[in-house]
């Protein structure tokens, strides 16, 4: 048999690994992702280096020889300084005890579903969403349940609780969460969140919760946790990651929290699935943790300019609706007459020379929309803009 045939690897795999979705964003992205003159929107990260406090920790660690294998929750001095980190911005008492290190976030919802989730079990998703999250519950053999968004009055995204409860079965085993909310920048208020959490006790259901763009706020507060809210034992899992707050996306490491007495399960998952993570990164991470607040601010400060920029230029086109986000960087505007957002954001990019994320890469309800990432520069939001703007107005 010839192992290098192009329809081995397709024929040989899992339908639910064969059938994994091709994630739009990366690959519109991968068509220009060298190219200088494309102001590049579309990926959700910023256009800062990592800040030198943390890079400098990481150089001090490599420098201490801490470069083996070490702890598979995490070490321990980065697992204290996450304790004091939710303390200080939640003011919420999780102990060490309950944090567990992973390669990133998404690392952290993959194992946040590989602790919960058996085959056939259904994970109900508000969507438009991450891609990532609903292809992980695919990969894992559940099902996703999707409940789209309702549009405000005012312009803005919401969740009807009365959806969410309507798409309960027996086999629902996990409602998953995003808040801030990515791609629509919806963030859950605190008293959904409550009944959210009284509903899945009273049903023995999970909650999974991606809180990744917590601080990414315009409002002048940090968005609510359902930490705040939950007992120790609830069946609760908070994921995060450091790539966002503090510009270390290439660094691949993350977080979760997790109820109290299931450490064997998560110690056992971080060993089995990345044996841990890099110590030298571990203890740049604390760095960024306990020296990384006045960094926090000073990017959403950035971030809420660029939200400015690119939102109050769209909204003044007769063909685009604008919906202003409450949080994260992004910015998720509609079309008017747009067939297809895939073909639209090629179209963006070869015409314009702007890199777009297709709403259709985030699931059901996002065919109609393109995003984009305002965590850059205000100048290069501001030349971005314009090109749309001008790009829009001769496709009305």
């Amino acid at each position: 048999m010839d192992w290098h045939t192009s329809q081995w690897p397709l024929a040989g795999s899992p339908d639910r690994i064969s059938g994994i979705e091709l994630n739009q964003i990366c690959d519109v992205a991968d068509l220009a992702r060298e190219d200088p003159d494309v102001i590049k929107l579309w990926i959700g990260e910023g256009d800062l280096p990592t800040p030198d406090f943390i890079r400098e920790a990481a150089v001090t660690s490599l420098a201490a020889g801490q470069t083996r294998y070490t702890y598979s929750h995490g070490v321990p001095a980065l697992r204290e300084a996450l304790d004091r980190y939710h303390r200080r911005h939640w003011r919420v008492e999780i102990g060490a005890d309950r944090f567990s290190v992973t390669a990133g976030g998404v690392q952290a919802i993959m194992q946040a579903f590989q602790a919960v989730l058996n085959p056939g079990d259904e994970v109900i998703v508000p969507v438009p969403a991450w891609p990532n999250l609903l292809e992980i519950v695919r990969i894992l053999g559940g099902k996703v349940v999707p409940v789209n968004y309702r549009l405000t009055d005012g312009g803005g995204f919401r969740l009807d609780l009365d959806d969410v409860l309507a798409a309960v079965t027996p086999r629902t085993r996990v409602i998953a969460i995003n808040s801030p909310s990515n791609p629509t920048g919806w963030i859950m208020p605190r008293d959904q969140m409550r009944q959210v959490l009284d509903f899945a006790r009273s049903r023995g259901i999970w909650i999974v919760s991606d809180e990744v763009y917590a601080h990414f706020t315009y409002d002048g507060t940090i968005a609510p946790s359902f930490l705040e809210l939950a007992a120790p034992t609830d069946r609760l899992i908070v994921t995060n990651t450091f790539s966002k707050n503090w510009c270390m996306t290439g660094w691949r490491i993350g977080w979760l929290v997790y109820p109290a007495g299931m450490s064997t399960i998560f110690d056992n998952l971080s060993q089995y699935n990345t044996t841990s993570v890099a110590t030298f990164i571990q203890y740049a991470a604390i760095a960024a943790l306990d020296q990384g607040d006045d960094f926090i601010k000073a990017l959403v400060a950035r971030s809420a300019k660029g939200r400015e920029i690119i939102c109050s230029a769209l909204d003044n086109l007769s063909n685009v609706q604008v919906f202003w986000p409450e949080g994260t960087f992004y910015f998720f505007f509609s079309v008017h007459g747009m067939n297809s957002a895939y073909d639209m954001a090629r179209r963006i990019l070869c015409e314009a020379s702007v890199g777009v994320a297709p709403g259709s890469a985030f699931g059901q309800g996002g065919e109609a929309y393109l995003r984009v990432c305002f965590a850059v520069d205000p100048n290069l939001i501001q030349e971005g803009a314009n090109r749309l703007v001008d790009f829009l107005r001769k496709a009305a």
